[in-house]
C-alpha cells in the first residue's frame, strides 16, 4: 500500500522483511508445534524493488531441524498486478528457536 513506500513508490525493505519473518515464523510454528522466536536473519539481499500494486509471493523452505533451532530460507517473488511473469526480489535465511511457555529454548518434537 502507498503508506508502505518511499517517495519513489518502492515498498520499504522493512515491510518486506516483516512479511518474510511472518512466513518463516509460520513454518517454524508448524515444525516445532508451538511458540518460537527469530534469533537471526542472515544473508538478506534486495535484488529488485517492489512497487505499489505488485503481488508478492513468499516461499519458505526448512533447511534443517536442530534440537531447538530451525534455519529457514525465504525467497520472495513479485509480479506486476496484470503481468504473467514475476521476478525474484529478495531472499534471506532466518533462524528460529522453539520456546517454552517461559520463553526458554525447548526441544523440537520428533515427527
Amino acid at each position: 500500500m502507498p503508506a508502505d513506500t518511499n517517495p519513489a513508490g518502492d515498498i520499504f525493505g522493512g515491510w518486506l522483511m516483516s512479511q518474510m519473518d511472518l512466513a518463516a515464523g509460520n513454518m517454524a510454528g508448524r515444525v516445532s508445534q508451538g511458540r518460537g522466536a527469530t534469533v537471526a536473519v542472515e544473508a538478506m539481499q534486495f535484488l529488485r524493488p517492489v512497487k505499489v500494486g505488485d503481488e508478492v509471493t513468499l516461499y519458505a523452505t526448512l533447511k534443517k531441524v536442530g534440537s531447538t533451532s530451525m534455519p529457514i530460507h525465504v525467497d520472495v517473488w513479485a509480479r506486476a498486478r496484470f503481468a504473467h511473469a514475476g521476478h525474484k526480489v529478495t531472499d534471506a535465511d532466518f533462524v528460529f528457536v522453539a520456546l517454552d511457555e517461559q520463553g526458554n529454548p525447548r526441544q523440537i518434537p520428533e515427527t
